[in-house]
This record gives C-alpha cells, structure tokens and sequence, in this order.
C-alpha cells in the first residue's frame, strides 16, 4: 500500500452514497456529479471497485452502480486494495548496504537479515493494514446516518429522483 491517493477517497464516499441509497443504482455521472468531481475521473474507479467484487454495473436507462454485496462486509482494506492494488507501504533500498566506509562489502553485522528500519515499517504496514481490515463501509454508514438529519436523507432522495426522471424522460411528478 504505497501513499494512499484521493481516489480511494472519493471511491469510499461514491461506496457511503451507495451504501445509504436505498439499494438504489446510481449512474457514475450522477456520482460524480454529487461529489463536484470529473465524471471522467470516476470512470477510473469504479471499474476497479467492480473488478474486486464491491460493486456491481447494472445497464440501461435505469442502470448504474449499486454495492455487489452488504456494506458491512465491505471492508476499508478490500477498498484501498482495489484501488491503489496492494503496493508495500514502504519500499526499502538497502540503504545500509551503501557505506561509504565499505564499499560494496559491507560486513555481515551490517547487512545481514532483515534491514531495522524495514522491519519497523514492515510492522507499521501490518498494523494499519489490520485497522483497515477491521473498519467497514456499514461502521461508517451507521456513523454517517446517526448524524446527518432526516431532512438530509429526504434532500439527496428528491436529487435522485430528479437524476433518474431525466434519464428516463419523466418529470418526476406525478401526474393525477
């Protein structure tokens, strides 16, 4: 897990969308869209986020993305893994085996087993890899829903709406 980009940012909250949506699906356009980022942006993570499983690509005019399975067992690791790939988090260049003192035949005291500060990183990787494990997409939804008010939830329903009328050439009222 190399430096964890932006895209795994907007990945979480396009998924947090997702996940309160009612099971809804929501094009990528609309996604993008909801977020004020380039649809063109987006249209690079979804694909990964579909690839490993945690969404799911409906077509047609009422077509979109909707979780492919629970948010609580989508976990933050399987979303930084589709997205970013599983990269180490630290890339050591066995600077210790460069002293200018030796040469290019360091002692063995000095080169031999696992580099330290590899090490430490190593275990710095291992501990927030297993955080990231532990933290779903539901622990936030849950989070998410107990503080945002009710009118909120009723806002982005009517904007929903609004998007799916226009794809599907309603008005979006009801006509008695």
């Amino acid at each position: 897990m190399a430096h964890i980009t932006v895209s795994v940012e907007y990945a979480i909250h396009c998924l947090l969308w997702l996940a309160i949506s009612d099971d809804r699906a929501l094009s990528s356009r609309d996604l993008a869209e909801f977020q004020g980022i380039s649809p063109s942006f987006l249209a690079k993570i979804l694909p990964k986020l579909e690839k490993a499983g945690i969404v799911g690509a409906h077509e047609g005019v009422r077509g979109g993305y909707r979780l492919a399975r629970p948010a609580s067992q989508i976990s933050f690791l399987q979303i930084v893994d589709a997205i970013e790939g599983e990269k180490p988090l630290f890339d050591c260049q066995e600077v210790r085996r460069r002293c200018a003192l030796y040469g290019d035949c360091p002692p063995k005291w000095a080169s031999g087993g696992v580099c330290a500060i590899h090490a430490v990183m190593l275990q710095a990787e291992k501990a927030m890899r297993a955080s990231l494990a532990l933290q779903s997409l539901g622990d936030i939804a849950k989070r998410f829903n107990r503080i945002a008010p009710a009118k909120f939830f009723d806002e982005i329903d009517e904007w929903v709406d609004e998007r799916m009328a226009i794809r599907t050439g309603r008005s979006g009222k009801s006509e008695a």
